[in-house]
């Protein structure tokens, strides 16, 4: 653990240095903005990329009157502990974190920093805000909410006679643990099963995979971080046992599943970002509401389809906004 955050301090010590010295110095009007992750994976990263093209878009530029910090926990909540105190210490104008666990590690660190988050299930659930409403705190964000009854209908479309489906969560994360208490709900209302495996570890992600073969008829994948880290152990099981994955991360579907219905996390970060232009602006962030996104892509594979044992109506293939091949 110490070794991974050694490697990313000097990673953002290496980006904080590449500002010319006289706008760390001399600019007075120069903005910290302090950027860490759980892990990196493509939706995050996506999510980090949309906030420093907002700042940018906004007048924030790394360079002229932008330092831009950024570090990755490498999928340990020890580490993102570490990092929230460093940041703390270095009283950045704005943390932003994104993921539940870094989120969760930020606000516990400071009180007075403003912590603006991103990719955040249910900022309620996970204790960052009290309540949808303006916080009155130093804490405000962007949640990645999932459409869970619409990825129900998604799961049907794929295979039509489902009735048992499996999902694979960690229990330690309580993003996940708000999407399985919810999918419990609308899996009944559904006339679902549902088919719980954990994974509390990226290196469980495997088996709880295999562990669903001969339970469920179709496993999904929601917003997990252990899940999306090691997603193509999911997509190997399941090509063997003829199960297709259905995502709600849409970049997952370039890495083997059948289909998604899920956010464009880079757009999730360039609405994060306008929240942290607010604050850089002067505004409070207990006086903004948290938000979510409304704006969902369906992507498919039909590669991937054929190879987990189904075939793509159709239909779902025109209205897919992007259909890609399996790399």
């Amino acid at each position: 653990m110490q070794k991974a955050f050694i490697r990313t301090a000097l990673a953002g010590l290496t980006l904080a240095s590449l500002l010319p010295l006289g706008a760390q110095a001399a600019d007075v009007a120069t903005k910290r903005v302090a950027v860490t992750a759980i892990v990196e994976h493509p939706a995050l990263d996506a999510a980090r990329d949309g906030v420093r093209d907002e700042l940018k878009a906004a007048g924030y530029e790394v360079g002229k009157n932008l330092t831009f910090e950024y570090q990755s926990a490498q999928g340990n909540t020890g580490t993102a502990a570490q990092i929230a105190r460093k940041y703390v210490g270095d009283k950045p104008d704005a943390i932003v974190a994104i993921a539940t666990p870094s989120a969760q590690a930020a606000v516990a660190a400071t009180r007075d920093i403003p912590v603006v988050f991103s990719a955040v299930t249910d900022p309620v659930a996970a204790r960052l805000v009290k309540s949808w409403e303006p916080s009155g705190g130093n804490v405000t964000g962007v949640s990645d909410a999932s459409p869970l009854e619409k990825h129900l209908e998604l799961m049907l479309r794929v295979r039509p006679q489902a009735k048992k489906v499996g999902v694979i969560y960690n229990p330690g994360e309580a993003n996940s643990v708000a999407i399985v208490q919810a999918l419990k709900k609308a899996t009944a209302a559904a006339g679902l099963t549902l088919v719980e495996a954990a994974a509390p570890r990226t290196v469980d992600v495997p088996g709880a995979a295999q562990s669903l073969v001969g339970k469920a008829d179709v496993i999904y994948a929601p917003t997990d971080n252990n899940v999306m880290s090691a997603f193509e152990g999911i997509v190997k099981v399941a090509q063997q046992a003829k199960l297709p994955v259905v995502a709600a991360d849409t970049d997952a579907v370039k890495r083997g599943a059948v289909a998604a219905l899920g956010l464009n996390y880079y757009d999730l970060g360039r609405q994060t970002g306008k929240l942290v232009v607010r604050v850089l602006n002067g505004e409070k962030p207990g006086a903004i509401a948290a938000q979510t996104s409304q704006k969902f892509e369906l992507h498919v594979n039909p590669e991937a389809a054929q190879k987990q044992g189904v075939t793509l109506p159709e239909d779902l293939l025109k209205a897919a906004k992007l259909s890609v091949a399996q790399k």
